[in-house]
């Protein structure tokens, strides 16, 4: 959740008193009104869904290590229910393709099992760990299994290692905070945007409420307790309203119906569930990474203009800041294309495929979906640098004829 770029501290300006106290205020008031929001849409116990247990009354999850691996079957033959490729007819599965065999934890017998067909073909080798469901033996017959998925801890462990000891080695105890203010988030969404939305709670609310929290905590143990930060924290407010309010009219206008690819699951688990709402703040919470790192680049920029050139009048500090924001702009608009892109790449080779005008294919749900997405979370983006500039802009203090001192570095302490 935390900026691409390194900011250091705060150079030492001037603060006008007034701005000071609107800014404070304002973020004070903010705070108070997201406790109480969070507060007013906590679930009690009784509102969530019951979880859904994972397998049946006597089946077990088990350990298994996997001892050979047939050669997977053919691509086109992987799905029966597929149609068959133009100009071609689609082979029968050769036998005992694609199968498995492994040693199950406390069982010295090998089982073969029958994997999804992509599953070979992810390079599964002698040596690995998969996980299985254990059906218990009835009537005489032995045990049954069923594959549930390859054993990845150790790999993602390792990744998770890595980056927390890079973040360490090169942005030292900045980038440890940005860590544990990533942590933090993680417990709001874990503990209370995904239980509120479950229970059926309105999930612009939600999200405008769980993102001002998290933004809240992300940005001051990041980029520490200063009137820097907070002119950010407050552009970034208003950048999450922005954007949360074009997603829902987005949203309402392309009549999504905010059900994906387990929509079909969570309506028989959770029928109380808001779906165009969890589509909104699916918008709100994809743009917060970005939306950070722009305000606090912004905020920083005026700060260092202010610095470097007192004499500059309020007008002149927010236009010189605005050319840097606007290169900001465009570098961050091909970050969040290319991240939805590169999350919806099988979608486009479907689209590239068929041969169906393109304006056809953004009818579909999934399409619209990650149009609408990707064009709200943009919009609020830009809005968010002008704002931010200008409630900057508004903080430092005004221009300062020959030598600064005395009154026009009141404040800096606070900077």
């Amino acid at each position: 959740m935390g900026g691409a770029h390194a900011h250091g501290p705060a150079p030492d300006v001037g603060i006008d008193r007034r701005a000071r106290f609107v800014l404070l205020g304002s973020l004070l008031l903010a705070a108070v009104l997201t406790v109480a929001g969070m507060v007013a849409l906590w679930p009690a116990a009784d509102e969530r869904p019951a979880e859904v247990p994972f397998a049946g009354d006597g089946v077990r999850e088990v350990s298994a290590e996997v001892v050979a691996v047939a050669d997977p079957c053919p691509v086109i033959a992987v799905d029966p229910a597929l149609p068959t490729p133009p100009g071609g007819e689609r082979p029968d599965f050769p036998d005992g393709c694609g199968s498995v065999t492994v040693t199950v934890e406390g069982s010295e017998e090998p089982v073969t099992i029958q994997p999804p067909p992509y599953v070979a073909r992810a390079g599964l080798q002698a040596g690995d760990g998969v996980s299985l469901l254990a059906l218990p033996a009835q009537d005489g017959v032995p045990p049954q299994y069923a594959f549930v998925a390859i054993d990845r801890g150790q790999p993602v462990a390792v990744l998770a290692v890595a980056f927390v000891v890079v973040v360490a080695l090169v942005a030292r105890l900045r980038g440890l905070l940005a860590l544990l203010g990533l942590g933090i988030a993680g417990l709001v969404l874990a503990f209370f945007v995904l239980p509120a939305l479950l229970a059926g709670r309105d999930g612009f609310t939600v999200a405008a409420v769980g993102s001002s929290a998290i933004m809240f905590v992300v940005l001051y143990l990041a980029h520490g307790p200063s009137l820097r930060t907070s002119a950010a924290l407050a552009g970034t407010l208003l950048g999450v309203g922005a954007t949360a309010l074009i997603g829902l009219w987005g949203i309402d206008r392309a009549r999504l119906a905010g059900i994906g690819e387990s929509g079909e699951q969570l309506l028989l688990y959770a029928p109380d569930l808001d779906y165009q709402g969890l589509l909104a703040a699916a918008v709100v919470i994809a743009g917060l990474g970005v939306l950070n790192d722009v305000t606090i680049t912004q905020a920083s920029a005026v700060w260092e203009l202010r610095a470097a050139a007192p004499g500059l009048g309020r007008r002149q500090l927010f236009t010189s800041g605005m050319r840097i924001g606007r290169d900001h702009i465009a570098s961050t608009i091909y970050t969040i294309v290319f991240v939805y892109a590169g999350a919806a790449l099988s979608v486009l080779m479907l689209i590239a495929l068929y041969d169906r005008p393109l304006l056809s294919a953004l009818g579909e749900e999934a399409i619209a979906e990650e149009v609408v997405r990707t064009l709200a979370s943009a919009i609020g983006l830009v809005l968010a640098v002008p704002l931010t500039t200008g409630i900057a802009a508004l903080t430092v203090s005004g221009p300062v004829s020959g030598p600064v001192s005395g009154p026009a570095r009141a404040g800096a302490a606070e900077g």
